[in-house]
């Protein structure tokens, strides 16, 4: 997951809204979204190498996804997959500030990260780079491949893109998808040095991203509302999926 856009109490009648898109390599096999059948209060896509995943729901009424840090520390062999920390808060009953309090003891095991973790109480970020823990204060925020708050092409124009949108009306998911289909690439003197070279750099840039070999496997909105209905829209982007259709599910937290 390479980008994630959060609106949280941003507009009267919205709890959450979510905007993500997922980068990864093309070969990596992927289920599309859908209820777990060994977690059937779970709702994401599964990484079917590791198995884990890039963004959930739990009908519990919380919400987590994670993205890498590129540019930021080694990767060291056999190190434990990104995507079970996203599986691992759904599935516990952990709230969010106990869970990251508990991974930061272990957070350097993982390659690096940014983790958002929404109980339904709290909006948390962490990070096993320089942001460390956070409390998200109600507004629209973002993270792709650099820490919370660090100055990212794709972050900023898809923060201000987000913001637009909620000021000027309660969205739909496709007009969420539409937002996270922007491939302009940004401009080369915003671009960041993340150590991969400046052609590298251009290819990367955009919201939504396209080379040979890795690019935006899917986009997803969530539009979660006050009164604990979520909508949930997934795009399939695989090359050769012939834009891959829309998944969609719509359901009622159950909210103890």
């Amino acid at each position: 997951m390479c980008l994630v856009l959060i609106g949280w109490k941003a507009r009267p009648g919205l709890e959450l809204v979510v905007a993500a898109n997922r980068d990864e390599a093309y070969d990596r096999p992927t289920a599309v979204s859908g209820w777990w059948p060994d977690a059937p209060n779970l709702l994401a896509g599964r990484d079917l190498r590791e198995g884990g995943t890039w963004l959930g729901v739990a009908r519990e009424g919380r919400l987590a996804a994670v993205t890498n840090v590129r540019g930021r520390g080694a990767v060291v062999p056999g190190a434990p997959s990104r995507g079970h920390l996203v599986r691992d808060f759904l599935l516990s009953r952990q709230t969010a500030e106990a869970y990251a309090l508990r991974l930061q003891a272990e957070a350097d095991r993982y390659p690096a990260f940014n983790l958002l973790l929404f109980d339904g109480q709290d909006l948390l970020a962490l990070s096993n780079q320089a942001s460390g823990l956070r409390r998200l204060e109600p507004g629209v925020w973002g993270f792709s491949n650099g820490v919370l708050d660090e100055p990212w092409p794709k972050t900023e124009a898809g923060t201000r893109a987000l913001r637009r949108l909620l000021d000027e009306r309660v969205p739909a998911p496709d007009d969420l998808l539409d937002l996270l289909s922007d491939d302009r690439p940004a401009p080369d003197d915003a671009l960041p040095d993340t150590g991969v070279g400046m052609e590298a750099e251009r290819l990367l840039s955009p919201i939504l991203t396209r080379t040979a070999a890795y690019g935006t496997r899917s986009s997803t909105a969530v539009l979660w509302t006050s009164a604990g209905a979520v909508s949930w829209a997934e795009l399939q982007r695989d090359p050769g999926s012939e834009g891959g259709g829309v998944v969609r599910y719509s359901f009622r937290l159950e909210l103890s």
